[in-house]
């Protein structure tokens, strides 16, 4: 361990230069430390016959935080990250009415009230059927025939 410390002192340096010469802006520590990873596995595989720590460092180094850059651009193309305004027009989308009242009721001309409750609490209201079953005290199976019937009903008055 305190080989590593002196190591790490003496390269330093070097691991900025890398980073420098690579132009990366954004995660300087995150990079750093990738390059004192690297380091230290060059410092545990390094074999004195092949040639120069210093070469040998460098290029683990080097390759190492290249290898980290091509894996964070392939999963910036990979993933989209929205915009934070994005997030917030996003934020309740019930906020606004997909249809208004007054134009559903124009709908259910000649609809049972039933039939109007599954129209204005799916269209209006955003409910599933399960929930209107659930609110009414029936059968998920009555719901779902208000909805054939309501549907039938509301083709005919709009001439389909």
């Amino acid at each position: 361990m305190e080989r590593f410390q002196e190591l790490m002192e003496e390269y330093s340096p070097m691991i900025y230069q890398i980073i420098h010469s690579l132009h990366i802006y954004k995660n300087h520590d995150e990079f750093y430390q990738i390059g004192l990873i690297a380091l230290w596995e060059a410092s545990n595989q390094f074999d004195e016959t092949k040639g120069a720590f210093l070469s040998y460092a460098y290029a683990t180094v080097k390759g190492r935080i290249l290898t980290e850059i091509a894996k964070q651009r392939r999963q910036e193309e990979r993933n989209i990250y929205p915009k934070e305004e994005f997030w917030e027009i996003q934020a309740s989308p019930l906020s606004r009415k997909p249809l208004e009242l007054a134009d559903l009721l124009f709908y259910c001309e000649g609809l049972s009230p039933k039939q109007q409750k599954w129209v204005i609490g799916t269209f209006y209201y955003g409910k599933s059927l399960s929930e209107i079953a659930k609110e009414e005290k029936v059968s998920e199976s009555a719901v779902k025939k208000w909805k054939k019937a309501a549907m039938d009903r509301i083709k005919i008055n709009i001439g389909c």
